[in-house]
């Protein structure tokens, strides 16, 4: 009897603690305020990403008269985005220079890849490159040659797999190795450069005076560069070389030159690229 009454008491106990937990909920329910459904997104204007990547100017023939503003309209972050203040280790920025940022020409506050070859003061007083220098469209089918009726043909040597560019017609331009043996150095320009007064004109005063004739650099502000400081010569050939192999450079005929081509420049082209021509000169009235 007597445990029979603990148990019913013990069992109340109970039910009153659920009634009185479940009205204490109900209440702070009642007190959180729902918050409204989330407005939808507002339309995107233009096109979608799918119509952006098919657009017709990433593909020929319009990528071949494309100009930067049409490119930078989709693509502005290539210009905007800056290098971080400190890697995630700690390093700082300002504190820090890679083996191809000792010469003098090298100045400035580090950058981005994009914004070295199109508007630091370097870039704006000796080269003229575009989007389109680099960036001759791109065909998102094209990622392997073949793999579309439209798209790059199994034969075209220009192209290379899996690039955005071809670096072999572009970067290796002015980031592939100085020929020092075509030259006939007998070392690195680093290590040869006192036998020549410190100057590439000792030499190229006289050979090989046609150059830089084409549209993606500005040739005269080069050759005045070159006359100040070596370093603006070396800096694009050889200096900053990403790569192994020298560029097979077109030999232009200059004042003077040799009738006799050399082994070497055989199979040379003797132009520079067509797309690359530099306006014909307008005759005088």
């Amino acid at each position: 009897m007597h445990g029979s009454r603990t148990g019913f008491v013990i069992l109340a106990l109970v039910a009153a603690a659920v009634l009185v937990g479940g009205i204490a909920g109900w209440q702070m329910r009642q007190r959180v305020v729902t918050p409204p459904l989330a407005a939808p997104p507002a339309p995107v204007v233009g096109k979608d990403i799918l119509r952006a990547t098919y657009d017709p100017i990433h593909f020929r023939p319009a990528i071949e008269t494309a100009r930067d503003g049409q490119c930078l309209a989709c693509h502005r972050e290539v210009l905007d985005d800056k290098v971080r203040d400190a890697s995630p280790a700690g390093v700082k920025a300002g504190a820090s220079k890679a083996w191809y940022q000792q010469f003098a020409t090298y100045g400035g506050e580090q950058d981005t890849f994009h914004r070295r070859h199109l508007v630091t003061p370097l870039a704006r007083e000796l080269m003229n490159l575009s989007c389109t220098t680099c960036h001759q469209g791109s065909d998102p089918r094209d990622e392997a040659q073949g793999t579309s009726a439209t798209g790059t043909p199994q034969g075209d040597h220009g192209f290379t797999l899996r690039k955005t560019v071809n670096p072999e017609t572009t970067c290796l331009k002015c980031h592939g190795q100085m020929n020092t043996a075509v030259m006939g150095l007998p070392g690195p320009w680093p290590k040869s450069r006192e036998m020549f007064a410190g100057s590439c004109l000792t030499c190229h005063a006289a050979i090989r005076t046609n150059r830089h004739q084409v549209s993606y650099l500005k040739a005269e502000a080069i050759e005045a560069a070159g006359s100040r400081n070596a370093d603006a010569c070396y800096g694009c050939h050889g200096g900053r070389s990403w790569y192994r192999i020298a560029y097979p450079y077109a030999r232009h005929a200059w004042e003077g030159m040799p009738a006799d081509v050399p082994g070497w420049a055989k199979d040379r082209p003797t132009r520079s690229e067509e797309r690359f021509a530099l306006p014909a000169a307008q005759p005088a009235n």
